[in-house]
């Protein structure tokens, strides 16, 4: 007999930011994180998550108490497809957007919770199980309101603790100054050790191309979000003015974006969010895409969920160092000389403390 879903049901957990994160357009202040719970008929539960930074997170969390968690109800959990399709296609008035994807994520991580813990498999495993151990890169020292010293302070101590690379936001009022911290920050670290950006969505097509000649000869790894997520056009004449990778997807929430980007060779670096696409099941999908492109993925945050899906596909180059579950986990991510190490335990992998959580609930 199939395995139905008897019971369903969501909850927001406010969690506080570790350290102040400011970019070119926002600042990080707080972390709505919404998990969804489910139930089997054969017994089994299953623990799913999203998250929004500081807004939105109730109007996802309305969108599956009034419309999504009703219709899971006695479907069958192993259909995993089936369930996020016709869920996708319940939404139809609201997609393509996030808070349709977010609410997706949260459910289909959930199942996939199920999945893991059904097949006795750890989620690296079950999702592919390219390899286990993955390189980190460290954002937390990046941010825009750092200056200078304190750049090259977190760079040299990421390095020191045999981390791979860095991600220093860029974005200042001048080109000049972020030329300056960047020039900084590449002498102390030495060539052997990888420098990304990250623009946030804040410049014209312009000056994108203009900042990036002006970044010529710092061997960056990437370029990040430098132009708004819509203007694929942008982006391609960027990335066919520059040797620099640009990197984008953390701002998009459907396949067929990536599937548009890539082909116009507007992307050298995919950035696929699990919460944002709408959860393992649309993720992997967009990995494989890129795969048939010969595009890495380096997914943007989440990085105790990343870490076994970067894990589990062949061109998985980097997870994103930036820790923020913390306060409502009971261990953290596995980490040996600089890499990630894809949890064995099963389901999620995250090591939930569900007291913790009960006390940061605020819906």
């Amino acid at each position: 007999m199939a395995s139905t879903i008897t019971d369903a049901r969501a909850f927001l957990v406010d969690v506080a930011v570790e350290t102040e994160r400011t970019d070119a357009v926002q600042s990080f202040v707080s972390q709505e994180t919404i998990f969804v719970e489910l139930t089997t008929s054969d017994g089994l539960h299953g623990l799913g998550y999203s998250y929004t930074i500081g807004t939105g997170g109730r109007a996802v969390l309305s969108m599956l108490r009034d419309h999504l968690l009703p219709i899971l109800v006695g479907q069958e959990a192993d259909r995993i497809e089936a369930v996020w399709y016709r869920l996708f296609a319940s939404t139809r008035a609201t997609t393509t957007g996030a808070i349709t994807s977010l609410a997706l994520a949260a459910v289909d991580t959930a199942l996939w919770d199920i999945a893991s813990r059904r097949a006795g498999l750890p989620l690296w495993r079950l999702a592919g199980g390219f390899r286990r151990d993955i390189p980190l890169y460290d954002t937390e020292g990046g941010w825009l309101h750092l200056d200078t010293d304190e750049l090259v302070a977190g760079a040299l101590a990421s390095k020191d603790a045999g981390l791979k690379g860095v991600k220093v936001k860029i974005g200042k009022p001048s080109g000049q100054e972020d030329r300056e911290r960047l020039t900084a920050v590449r002498e102390a670290v030495g060539s052997h050790f990888d420098i990304m950006v990250d623009a946030n969505q804040s410049m014209t097509s312009a000056e994108a191309i203009r900042r990036a000649r002006l970044f010529d000869g710092l061997d960056l790894g990437w370029i990040e979000e430098p132009l708004p997520a819509d203007d694929i056009e942008g982006h391609a004449r960027l990335a066919a003015s520059t040797s620099t990778p640009i990197a984008v997807g953390e701002s998009m929430y459907s396949i067929a974006q990536f599937r548009e980007y890539l082909d116009r060779g507007a992307a050298g670096i995919v950035q696929v969010d699990v919460a944002r696409i709408g959860g393992i099941t649309p993720w992997l999908k967009v990995a494989h895409l890129a795969e048939s492109f010969n595009v890495h993925v380096c997914p943007h945050f989440l990085m105790e969920l990343h870490v076994s899906l970067v894990a589990a596909v062949p061109n998985g180059r980097y997870v994103e160092h930036i820790p923020q579950l913390r306060a409502i986990t009971r261990t953290g991510m596995t980490i040996e000389d600089g890499r990630a190490l894809a949890p064995e335990t099963l389901g999620l992998g995250i090591d939930w403390d569900r007291d913790a959580m009960d006390d940061r609930i605020v819906l």
